[in-house]
């Protein structure tokens, strides 16, 4: 029995050709068999090169073959090229080919196609018998407990797609996963392979495809905002170290939380460099809240407005732009099809209400950590991650903290809260969008504290400034000249507060300046908002110690 075996590159049409010639000998000669393979054309020659050496051949062109003793596996033995084959089919069988070179040149195009989807169907068995690893740190908070329903739905990477969930944590809360991890079995979802718990710092994030770096909680004093700053430190060089050694090369990481998001991001980036591109920060929980907002005015649904632009620090100085936000299904005297939409700024008259209510509240939900909670914190995530893998919807504009590279006139090298889209598996910054500049002075403020934030806790700076403008410098020094009789005991008080609330004091007066001078009408709402200290008070122990979170 003749067995040969005919390799070549997919898009060859010498290979075309070979190939025809012998499913035409195999379908008509009962003892003759063959077996196909086909690379693609970028990895042809390493294969080759392979191939020649484990064989001892020499063999440079495509296809080539040879014929074997046993079925696959035994002896081989080199026939040759095209022109080889050709003169062994005429001279053993009397049979040879009359394809022409436009026949061959098109059913190489139609190899090669068929070779790339026959990969990708392999991808997705591979996909399925190996299921996705999904860690998960910090996996005792709330955040966690409410992320694992929606992971496990399949809404997030398909029901095609089969997850294993670690969840990483101290031992001290061992217990506490234990529960979860039954907890999560019991949902018995189609999509789930198996759910474990990791203790062991070192067997961390092994074999991981997607890791999610949730808040973390130590019960260490924190007495200055830079001890919270470099405190953030050895965590993230701990994490970066052991994902750069145990995660997949092609791990995609996720980072969410109520305080230093751009931070922690950041000092991940510095610390596994190898993926630093595959690092994104959530920017979708204050994104959540500005729409909450602005539904509550206009008496609709937040799922109705879209294209609010989140600028800046995530947890910290940030702004809501809403120069490009619209508003679908609007119940007015307007109305058009699904498609149609209005813009948020033509609907709202009251703008007294978008310069001071609406600049409060989220600035005190962005302060205290508020927005993002459990339920909002696992949605944020979860839909990040879901745009990450599928794409986000068409002509939408999402918020994500990503490395900047000088975009819109950011310093390079700050992880920024910026406009993107997420198409074939990655984001692209749009830098395509009009009308969205920001002025010097805006972009300043923002800025400031991000490029400190990063210096403080890499310990290229002492002592942490928060950003002050003209008129806060010359009302602090109208208020140091003031006599010392003249104080009340009150305003004597409030320097050892700022002490304990460095970033607190972002002057109200200061925005209301922002938004005056600064921005045109209502073009542009910023939301000079702050988390650091002040949003630790939430996290004190009954002692009165702050913990750090």
């Amino acid at each position: 029995m003749a067995k040969f075996v005919i390799a070549g590159r997919a898009n060859c049409p010498y290979y075309a050709k070979a190939e025809l010639l012998a499913d035409y000998l195999q379908k008509n000669l009962p003892d003759f068999r063959i077996h196909k393979i086909t690379q693609r054309p970028e990895v042809w020659e390493e294969w080759l090169n392979d191939v020649c050496e484990k064989n001892k051949w020499s063999h440079k062109n495509s296809p080539i073959i040879w014929r074997e003793l046993l079925d696959r596996g035994g002896k081989c033995l080199l026939l040759g090229g095209y022109n080889e084959f050709l003169e062994h089919a005429q001279l053993y069988y009397n049979v040879t080919s009359s394809m022409t070179t436009q026949q061959m040149m098109v059913i190489a195009q139609e190899n090669l196609g068929a070779h790339i989807e026959n990969e990708l169907q392999e991808e997705a068995l591979k996909d399925f018998i190996h299921p996705l690893q999904v860690w998960i740190t910090s996996a005792a908070t709330p955040a966690c407990y409410n992320l694992i329903p929606i992971l496990t739905s399949g809404e997030v990477f398909g029901m095609h797609t089969e997850i294993s969930i670690t969840l990483f944590d101290s031992k001290r809360v061992e217990e506490h996963l234990e529960n979860l991890v039954m907890e999560t079995q019991d949902l018995a979802s189609p999509v789930l392979r198996s759910v474990s718990i990791c203790t062991n710092v070192e067997e961390a994030f092994r074999q991981a495809h997607v890791v999610i770096i949730l808040d973390d909680t130590t019960e260490q004093e924190v007495h200055t905002l830079e001890d919270c700053l470099r405190r953030r430190v050895p965590l993230c060089r701990l994490y970066g170290d052991l994902i750069e050694k145990n995660a997949q090369a092609s791990v995609r990481v996720i980072v969410g939380g109520k305080t230093f998001v751009n931070l922690k991001t950041i000092l991940l980036m510095t610390y596994a460099p190898n993926v630093a591109h595959n690092i994104i920060a959530v920017a979708l929980g204050v994104e959540g809240e500005a729409k909450a907002a602005l539904a509550r005015k206009l008496k609709t649904s937040p799922s109705c407005i879209k294209d609010v632009i989140i600028w800046g620090n995530i947890t910290g100085n940030n702004y809501i732009d809403l120069r490009k936000a619209r508003i679908y299904r609007y119940d007015s005297a307007i109305w058009g099809p699904l498609h149609y939409s209005r813009p948020v700024l033509n609907l709202i008259f009251d703008s007294e209400w978008l310069k001071r209510e609406f600049v409060e509240t989220l600035k005190k939900l962005t302060a205290t950590g508020r927005q993002f909670g459990g339920i909002l914190a696992a949605h944020s995530i979860a839909t990040t991650l879901k745009y990450w893998y599928h794409g986000s919807p068409p002509g939408e504009i999402v918020s994500l903290g990503v490395l900047s590279e000088g975009q819109f006139g950011i310093p390079e090298g700050i992880v920024f809260s910026m406009p993107v889209k997420f198409e074939n598996g990655t984001w692209v910054v749009r830098t395509d969008l009009k009308d969205i500049e920001i002025s010097e002075k805006i972009m300043t403020r923002m800025t400031s504290d991000l490029i400190q934030e990063k210096l403080v806790a890499l310990g290229d700076m002492i002592n942490f400034h928060p950003y002050q403008s003209e008129t806060e410098l010359a009302k602090r020094d109208e208020r140091i000249s003031l006599p010392t009789a003249e104080y009340t005991q009150e305003e004597q008080r409030i320097p050892d507060e700022r002490k304990d609330s460095m970033y607190s004091d972002l002057i109200p007066e200061e925005e209301k300046d922002l938004i005056m001078s600064d921005v045109d009408s209502l073009d542009l709402i910023p939301q000079a908002v702050s988390e650091k200290l002040q949003s630790l008070d939430a996290t004190n122990d009954p002692e009165g110690k702050t913990m750090e979170p």
